[in-house]
């Protein structure tokens, strides 16, 4: 007899126990020592920062809108399969207690992420409006209720298939959650947050009304479920060979002049394959661009010279230890092998392709430096990043680049 119940015991226990088997690897490595340590130096600017501030800093707003876009991205993980469309559709009526303790998991993990974001934010929130730490527990307890509305609202309208759909949700919730969240954190009167907590309340019922004759969108949860997954699968592929990493490809048609400047050579095939598995495949480029951003964002506003050379290689130093996995990527296609070019062409290409992009990010570092006026300090950060680049490709990198 089907047990929903049983049902996802068994999944839960299989996706602890495959992430936990890849979190070993994760926390094993001496990539986390760099994290932490960018972690306490941010913390430490952080303070820093918080004392500059003068009692007119809309520190409410900032706070409402970064906490609003966290409850209001609230996805559910199913743990759904492929396999599930098939095999679990004709059950679809049964499966209330399955969602049921999916919906419980995922308000938990995303409480922890709550937990975690109120923590930086409350030292803002004391200095500017003199509240008491001891109040952190009731704003978490408010800020859970209302995460627990965002996901009952994303679940029903889960069951739309149109886009426009869940586009207006987001955007609807996103301000309902900012304005409360105003209210909540500026000190306003009850009766002021009790406006937006009735939109969200009569949100809710409007979705669940509209949801009720409609069946669940299979394909849409188990594709949203598999790219959760392979997020989590490319980030431990970092450490470890993951099997079931899927790769995706996204076309990139105006990253194409960056191909066309590489010439047509046999032995520059592999720097043609490297450049255009760079630009389309897997995440290697939002990676550069996402790690180019923060790191340059916290340079601008980092004044402390050696600091500021200290974060560049830090920054370059993540970006590339993580882009290193490219040079696996191609490695269980036979038709790789069969190019008729030399295995130092090979090592010669990839090592090229690393080295231009950490240089390209060393002088992106030092042009953040200098449109503050520090010449200097952008010089040093440049010539530190070039050399930082060469000994990193072709020193520390090596003994990682196997076949």
């Amino acid at each position: 007899m089907f047990n929903p119940q049983h049902l996802w015991k068994e999944r839960f226990g299989t996706f602890a126990k495959e992430t936990g088997s890849y979190l070993r690897y994760i926390f094993n490595g001496h990539l986390v020592i760099v994290v932490l340590f960018l972690l306490g130096t941010a913390a430490f600017y952080y303070q820093e920062w918080i004392d500059t501030l003068q009692p007119d800093f809309p520190a409410a707003w900032i706070i409402a809108l970064i906490l609003a876009a966290v409850l209001t991205y609230s996805p559910i993980q199913t743990f759904l399969t492929e396999a599930d469309k098939i095999f679990l559709l004709p059950l679809e009526t049964r499966l209330d207690d399955y969602f049921r303790k999916s919906i419980i998991f995922s308000l938990s993990l995303q409480s922890y992420l709550l937990l975690l974001l109120l923590a930086v934010l409350m030292p803002l929130h004391v200095k500017i409006h003199g509240a008491d730490f001891k109040s952190f527990f009731i704003l978490l307890l408010a800020l859970i209720l209302i995460k627990w509305f965002n996901i009952l609202i994303r679940w029903n309208v889960q069951y739309f298939i149109e886009r426009n759909v869940k586009l207006t949700d987001s955007i609807i919730r996103f301000c309902i959650n900012a304005v409360l969240l105003y209210f909540i954190f500026s000190g306003a009167q009850l009766i002021f947050a009790a406006v937006p907590i009735v939109a969200l309340i009569l949100l809710y019922l409007y979705y669940q009304k509209q949801a009720k004759d409609k069946g669940l969108k299979w394909e849409q949860l188990i594709e949203d479920e598999e790219r959760r997954m392979n997020a989590f699968y490319r980030v431990a592929n970092m450490f470890t060979d993951v099997p079931k990493l899927r790769d995706r490809t996204k076309r990139r048609k105006w990253l194409d002049w960056l191909v066309n400047i590489i010439p047509y050579k046999q032995d520059l095939a592999f720097s043609h394959l490297y450049l255009r598995t760079f630009a389309r495949s897997g995440d290697y480029f939002g990676l550069l661009v996402r790690l180019t951003l923060i790191g340059g964002a916290a340079l601008y506003f980092l004044s402390y010279g050696p600091g500021q050379i200290l974060f560049a290689l830090l920054f370059m130093y993540l970006t590339g230890f993580q882009l290193l996995p490219l040079w696996n990527h191609h490695q269980n296609k036979l038709w790789v092998s069969l190019y008729p070019v030399p295995e130092n062409a090979r090592k010669k290409s990839f090592t090229s392709l690393l080295l231009g992009i950490m240089i390209f990010q060393a002088a992106v570092f030092a042009g953040t430096v200098l449109i503050k006026g520090e010449w200097l300090s952008a010089a040093i950060v440049l010539a530190s990043g070039i050399a930082f680049s060469l000994f990193f490709v072709y020193f520390y990198s090596q003994s990682k680049l196997k076949s």
